[in-house]
């Protein structure tokens, strides 16, 4: 963790625990909130999250965490996507409800009390976050084996460890210095990738037939492969959602395969090199 990170985390546990120590005036009990109490995300870094995961009318969101509600509100609002959030502090939620049925999208966006770890993401087309460290390493196993394929999620300053993040971006928040001590947002966005790991047969129109092994550690991919008796290399192996790339070299010749991981099948087209291609499918063994 580099010190700008650092700094953000050690201000936000310093604020998060004078929440949590500190219930509010008049409130006889307070919602025990382990993925840290609710502290409301500034409007610039709710518009933010939604245009870096290119939030549009088609999409779903669900946010884990959703305190007031402002990030599905927003996008409902906003740009006419669909969604809802789960929170475990029931006041925050009703407040949610209420807020969109004031603005007349109660049909589009919704709120619940719920743990986050039961929530459905099978409808999820983004996923939005603003959780501690701790609960973010707790729902990384959830978020990555139940979100579908090219399913988009944004986290608020906090990661997936080593999970890294296929794109992040920081930028000026002054609002935030009396929150976590530093006036900046860090955005971090995954792209849920296609579950492509083991052994697969894969044939080329007219051509060679290979069978691969596979070694993936998110969107990393690393393997092996054999040809013809013979082993071939595999190399610059990645998946971004659905969208698989990888190269083998077979006896000098180097040839790039692209295409689509669907389940236990994937298919696309190779540069079988003087600038021509060919089909070429595959098959989980």
């Amino acid at each position: 963790m580099d010190g700008v990170l650092a700094g953000r985390f050690a201000g936000a546990l310093v604020f998060l625990a004078a929440l949590c120590a500190a219930p509010a005036a008049g409130q006889e009990k307070e919602v025990e909130r382990t993925g840290g109490p609710y502290v409301p995300t500034p409007q610039v870094v709710v518009d933010q999250m939604l245009r870096f995961a290119n939030v549009g009318p088609k999409d779903f969101v669900v946010d884990l965490g959703s305190g007031d509600g402002v990030i599905v509100l927003t996008a409902a609002t906003q740009i006419k996507a669909s969604g809802y959030g789960v929170d475990i502090d029931a006041a925050l939620v009703k407040q949610s409800n209420a807020e969109a049925k004031r603005r007349g999208i109660a049909d589009r966006a919704a709120f619940y009390v719920q743990d986050v770890f039961k929530a459905d993401l099978s409808r999820a087309t983004v996923i939005t976050l603003y959780l501690l460290p701790s609960m973010m390493m707790n729902l990384r196993s959830k978020i990555f084996t139940e979100a579908k394929p090219g399913t988009r999620v944004v986290s608020h300053d906090y990661h997936f460890d080593d999970w890294y993040a296929d794109e992040q971006i920081t930028f000026d928040v002054p609002e935030k210095e009396k929150i976590t001590g530093v006036p900046r947002a860090t955005l971090h966005l995954w792209i849920i990738p296609a579950r492509v790991g083991g052994k697969w047969q894969v044939q080329v129109e007219g051509g060679e037939q290979y069978e691969i092994a596979l070694r993936q550690n998110y969107q990393s991919v690393a393997g092996k492969a054999e040809g013809a008796g013979k082993t071939a290399k595999l190399t610059f192996a990645s998946v971004r959602g659905e969208d698989i790339r990888f190269t083998l070299v077979d006896r000098g010749a180097r040839r790039t395969f692209t295409g689509t991981a669907q389940g236990d099948a994937m298919h696309g087209t190779v540069d079988i090199g003087g600038g021509k291609t060919a089909k070429w499918t595959a098959k989980r063994v």
